[in-house]
């Protein structure tokens, strides 16, 4: 019979994507990793792999925390310029809270292992990507309900956006002040009249 788990996976999970998020993959060892998630090196093993697997686990489960939030962000009925700001301001907002690292763990895996790593690498451009694709749902429903000019190209502009949207997950982890990045945002917000 096996014996069951000591531990909540989903809680272990959780501290691992933490602390890959605030030290980076190749900073944090497997013995950072026992300490940290409180749990013997043959219950990672055993339960995620080797610490790449781990890696890529916790990866998974910070775009699914991503997701959710951009989704609640989302299920608003803003008009969606207000819901576009609203991303931005989460990004802003979620570095003065002192739950989570500041930054984004999917723009840390890109600087730190996409030009070396293939996996990584396609798994990050995918993330990325479902960003891009999110911002162009959201520019085509304005233009479709008036909200936005016609003349912006979607396609083009969610890119510009998710650009930012990258650039500001940087800029959080710096000494710009709150009001520096509101005054970004609403230049970058000019893009959309």
């Amino acid at each position: 019979m096996a014996r069951s788990k000591g531990f909540d996976e989903k809680v272990v999970l959780k501290k691992a994507m933490e602390l890959f998020w605030q030290q980076g993959y190749e900073k944090t060892s497997m013995q950072d990793l026992v300490q940290h998630m409180g749990i013997h090196r043959k219950s990672i093993y055993d339960t995620f792999g080797d610490k790449r697997s781990l890696f890529t686990a916790s990866l998974t489960n910070y775009e699914k925390f991503i997701v959710e939030t951009f989704n609640e962000i989302l299920s608003t009925s803003k008009p969606v310029k207000e819901v576009i700001r609203d991303i931005f301001t989460f990004v802003i907002q979620s570095a003065e809270l002192t739950v989570y690292p500041k930054g984004c763990l999917t723009v840390n895996a890109a600087v730190e292992l996409s030009s070396i790593d293939q996996e990584f690498n396609q798994l990050v451009t995918r993330m990325f990507k479902d960003t891009e694709l999110m911002f162009e749902h959201l520019l085509i429903t304005g233009q479709k309900n008036g909200e936005l000019n016609k003349a912006i190209d979607p396609y083009s502009t969610s890119k510009f956006l998710h650009n930012n949207l990258i650039g500001f997950r940087v800029m959080v982890k710096t000494d710009y002040t709150k009001k520096d990045l509101e005054s970004n945002i609403d230049l970058m917000m000019k893009v959309l009249d």
